[in-house]
């Protein structure tokens, strides 16, 4: 059976101590630079995604910063299904955003000197106030779910935007999310030599009910690189993976 979904990379950077948040110290910094180079700067880049996804605490942490959006409530109904504001984008930058809260002041974002038209993944949660706002924006979005985000169709539905090969990069519970249903192809970490030992710091992998729950699961190591300065690079793909690839 063809492929209906991208092909799935969880691509993460952090401490030794599963800390995700950033940490000021060398070996951190370096390894942010490795992570962001991998994933894509121009002529560095090794994953060849064409479209990468956090959830809503990611976005509103480094890019929205809890702002309120503008939107009026007395806006015209907007047209039903999904918006396409640029389909030409070379680059996506994907927000799962279940009731339709970010308040985008543009609709591309640049990070690793790639711009990236920016998509929301909404549920039937979403106002049509929030929709007509993204409309306004040039923001795109997909509804997928009635009020939690259906995995399955939100990646059926990014196949029909072109995305091909679909970087994941937190936070930690979107993560877990992604592996606990199945969708994971690939796991990539880069590890940077530091630790801080903050017992409420965000970590690699999160369950959190009812998005995902508490379950052992292995990975099978596939490539592991130094990177220098104490950095590494590890690739994975998950047990249940394989297993299912073999039957």
């Amino acid at each position: 059976m063809a492929k209906t979904r991208p092909y799935i990379i969880i691509h993460t950077h952090t401490a030794i101590d599963g800390n995700i948040n950033a940490i000021d110290q060398p070996g951190f910094h370096l390894g942010s630079q490795h992570y962001q180079d991998i994933a894509l700067t121009p002529g560095k880049q090794q994953l060849d995604i064409d479209a990468y996804l956090n959830g809503k605490t990611s976005t509103e942490d480094n890019i929205t910063h809890y702002r309120s959006p503008d939107i009026d409530e007395n806006a015209a109904p907007v047209p039903e299904g999904d918006f396409n504001a640029d389909p030409d984008a070379e680059m996506y930058y994907v927000s799962i955003d279940p009731r339709g809260e970010l308040a985008w002041e543009f609709n591309s974002f640049g990070y690793g000197g790639v711009p990236a038209h920016v998509i929301e993944v909404l549920t039937d949660a979403a106002s049509n106030a929030y929709k007509d706002f993204l409309r306004r924006q040039g923001v795109s979005y997909i509804i997928a779910g009635e009020e939690q985000v259906d995995y399955e169709r939100m990646l059926a539905k990014l196949g029909e935007f072109g995305i091909e090969r679909l970087m994941v990069g937190g936070g930690g519970t979107i993560n877990w999310s992604f592996v606990q249903q199945g969708l994971v192809d690939e796991v990539s970490m880069i590890l940077a030599p530091v630790a801080n030992g903050d017992p409420d710091a965000p970590r690699f992998f999160t369950a959190k009910e009812p998005y995902s729950p508490i379950k052992d699961t292995q990975f099978d190591l596939t490539h592991l690189e130094n990177l220098g300065d104490g950095v590494v690079w590890l690739r994975y793909t998950t047990v249940t993976d394989k297993r299912r690839e073999k039957a």
